[in-house]
């Protein structure tokens, strides 16, 4: 029986490894092939002073949604101005249709409020200052509504980093 149970947990050692590196990669080409997009971000509580060194995100085009009808899990489309600031369009709950130049972005819908991933953003000690000034989230976005976090900018569209 042990040589059996030692198999066992090699074969699940191994396909959990396997899933990890193929979880890293999919965030990886997402962050290095994905579409940067700007988020605006609606008013939220900054700093949270229980977790440290933390601002929570709210992006404007997950608010003023009528909530009563969403379906638990859906896309958002947005269109990209000439700034590359994204514009809320409609709510689907599919992939399709999506017209040129619109994009997806998966959203969950939790009581209240459509969350689009990346609701919160960590920083080191003392940079508080540096990050109270943003006002747009930059987003990755595939074409399956995956988005990946990479930075916060300012009204200026630069990437705030010390």
């Amino acid at each position: 029986m042990k040589p059996l149970f030692r198999a066992l947990v090699a074969i699940n050692l191994i396909l959990l490894l396997a899933y990890f590196a193929w979880s890293v990669r999919e965030k990886e080409i997402l962050l290095s092939e994905g579409e940067l997009l700007l988020f605006e971000l609606a008013p939220e509580d900054p700093r949270s002073l229980i977790q440290g060194d933390y601002m929570a995100l709210r992006y404007a085009v997950a608010s003023d949604w009528q909530n009563d009808s969403l379906p638990k899990n859906g896309y958002i489309v947005v269109s990209k101005d000439e700034n590359g600031v994204a514009q809320k369009e409609r709510l689907q709950a599919g992939r399709e249709p999506v017209a040129s130049g619109e994009h997806l972005v998966n959203y969950t819908a939790s009581g209240w409020q459509l969350n689009i991933g990346s609701e919160s953003y960590f920083f080191q000690e003392g940079q508080a200052d540096l990050y109270e000034t943003a006002k747009y989230g930059g987003l990755r976005i595939d074409g399956k509504g995956n988005s990946l976090l990479v930075g916060l900018y300012d009204e200026d569209l630069k990437l705030l980093s010390y």
